[in-house]
């Protein structure tokens, strides 16, 4: 419920604050006193796009802002879904800026304009006799019967397992698509893999096989390099080593004459050493090199093999063709793996749609039992409000295909006159009719579920007499177990609240400005009588609105 209600720098309205209470509460005031402003101003606290030309002085900051207790309305899950700080006592706060920026806030954070409109259904119903859109609803109707069906754990469980659902047709969508592309692309990716795995390459070393490759391509050139080689360094007379040993023994000589010559001797003795290794390697690697033509072709297959990989694949080592092997092996198994993926999916899925269907189902049936009683309850509900021969006809109709509160799709068919056919309540019911319907729905509902503070806004223009006075009724009755708060003009109304607020406005220093006051005892009793024979209140008005009261 709202506790208070501040208003700043609104339209015609400077700066008010009205603090409200539980049961029924009465606005009354005179034609353009400023009602429609107070709601205007209560329609955008709750989510309402904001108008800078609505601001009574643009140079200065609008500011609106609610109190609401709602402990009683287990609203934590809805505050958990927008994101927003749960508080028993939750205060929103809307401003427009002289540059025109709106901001809002819930409990002292900042909110969007859609979480702050998500959350105003759950703490204030607005309703006027010309926005009654609500009614003719299938979503809102359905809402009404399933609350004389007592069907809330049902349909949370249905909404639990429509969700799973979803999910599970939701991951089904994704892999057939990632099926269908995949599919395009297996043949050639099991293609690639196949004539990389052909090639074996965990077994080849590139390095290895080029070099084996340049040895055996060019046999006969290095053999003869070989023997040349050997020929200068074993010649009898002219070869190097035998030079060299010569040229040892003539220092061998002379080298116990001085240090010198004999560091002559030994450089000369290493070289001697070395050169004798050297030629002794060279000889037995020339052993070992002889032409083979059948080697060098399967060398040379292979290395073409890979220079050919290579290129295709814009890798130029063996070990990134390895790794491309090895994502192209995942990415076909993964391919071939989908339909066993697919086919546990369909499995679930059908497992979680026969359970959600039956849930639908036993909704469907408790509807079907609960419309007898609502049809009455309205019908009766409707009777004293001028309304003798209405009549509703609910058509139910069960389907296979899902929706947010299950499968059912529903028609409400209305007549408000004897010898006349039903016709879609949208199309068939006047305004007027549509806004005491609406009364009559929501007397009821109050009686199953906890409402949120509900405003009448005039709801009860065209009516009088007996049927102002049963309207009136209604609305006290409702007003035991919600908060209601009624803008009329009708003094049967006004005199049922138990709460009267008057909206009025005066003029001073030649600024016209709107004002709220809440009445006392005798405060009331002149306003209903000003609201009955006018503003020359007589002896006669004020006996009335005495007896209205009592």
């Amino acid at each position: 419920m709202i506790t208070s209600l501040a208003i700043k720098n609104y339209a015609l309205i400077k700066d008010i604050r009205v603090d409200l209470s539980e049961g029924l509460t009465i606005i009354t005031g005179e034609t353009g006193a400023g009602k429609s402003i107070v709601l205007g101003a209560l329609s955008l606290l709750l989510g309402k796009r904001a108008d800078l030309s609505s601001v009574k002085d643009a140079s200065l900051k609008c500011v609106i802002e609610g109190h609401f207790k709602i402990a009683n309305y287990q609203l934590q899950a809805i505050f958990a879904t927008l994101e927003l700080d749960y508080e028993a006592h939750t205060i929103i706060r809307r401003e427009i800026l002289p540059s025109g920026k709106s901001r809002a806030f819930v409990n002292d954070t900042p909110v969007s304009l859609i979480q702050l409109q998500a959350l105003a259904p759950y703490l204030v119903d607005v309703h006027s006799q010309h926005e009654t859109l609500e009614v003719v609803s299938e979503t809102f109707q359905m809402e009404v019967i399933d609350a004389l069906a007592g069907n809330a754990e049902m349909l949370r469980k249905y909404q639990l397992e429509l969700e799973k659902y979803k999910n599970i047709s939701s991951q089904l969508s994704v892999l057939k698509l990632q099926k269908e592309n995949e599919l395009k692309e297996l043949d050639y990716n099991t293609f690639l893999l196949n004539e990389l795995k052909l090639a074996g390459l965990e077994k080849l070393n590139q390095q290895d096989l080029e070099k084996t490759y340049e040895t055996l391509n060019n046999a006969e050139e290095i053999q003869q390099a070989l023997a040349s080689v050997n020929s200068l360094f074993e010649t009898e007379q002219i070869g190097a080593i035998h030079t060299a040993k010569e040229a040892r023994i003539g220092l061998g000589k002379i080298k116990e004459f001085s240090k010198t010559f004999s560091e002559f001797w030994q450089r000369l003795n290493s070289v001697i050493i070395e050169l004798e290794d050297i030629s002794t390697d060279i000889s037995k690697t020339a052993e070992t090199i002889e032409a083979d033509p059948e080697m060098l072709a399967e060398i040379d297959e292979k290395l073409q093999m890979l220079y050919k990989l290579q290129q295709k694949h814009t890798v130029s080592t063996v070990t990134e063709l390895i790794e491309i092997t090895n994502n192209l092996e995942e990415k076909v198994n993964t391919t071939l793996g989908l339909d066993e993926q697919i086919a546990h999916l369909e499995k679930q899925k059908n497992t979680v749609q026969k359970t959600a269907l039956e849930t639908a189902g036993k909704l469907h049936l408790k509807r079907m039992e609960a419309i007898p009683e609502l049809k009455e309850k309205l019908e009766k509900t409707l009777f004293p409000l001028g309304l003798p021969n209405a009549r509703f006809q609910f058509e139910l109709t069960a389907s296979e295909s899902f929706k947010t509160n299950g499968t059912d799709t529903l028609q409400l068919l209305f007549t408000a006159n004897k010898g006349l056919a039903f016709g879609p309540l949208k199309k068939v019911a006047s305004g007027g009719e549509m806004s005491r319907i609406m009364l009559a729905v929501k007397a009821v509902l109050a009686e199953y579920k906890k409402l949120p503070t509900i405003v009448f806004d005039e709801i009860d223009t065209g009516v009088s007499g007996e049927v102002a006075n049963k309207m009136a009724a209604i609305m006290k009755e409702m007003s035991n177990s919600m908060q209601l708060i009624s803008i009329t003009h009708l003094p049967q109304v006004a005199a049922k609240g138990d709460h009267h607020i008057k909206v009025y406005k005066d003029d001073s220093d030649d600024i016209t400005a709107t004002h709220l006051k809440i009445l006392d005892k005798n405060e009331r009793v002149l306003e209903i009588a000003q609201m009955l024979g006018g503003k020359n209140v007589s002896e006669a008005a004020i006996a009335n609105a005495k007896e209205l009261l009592n």
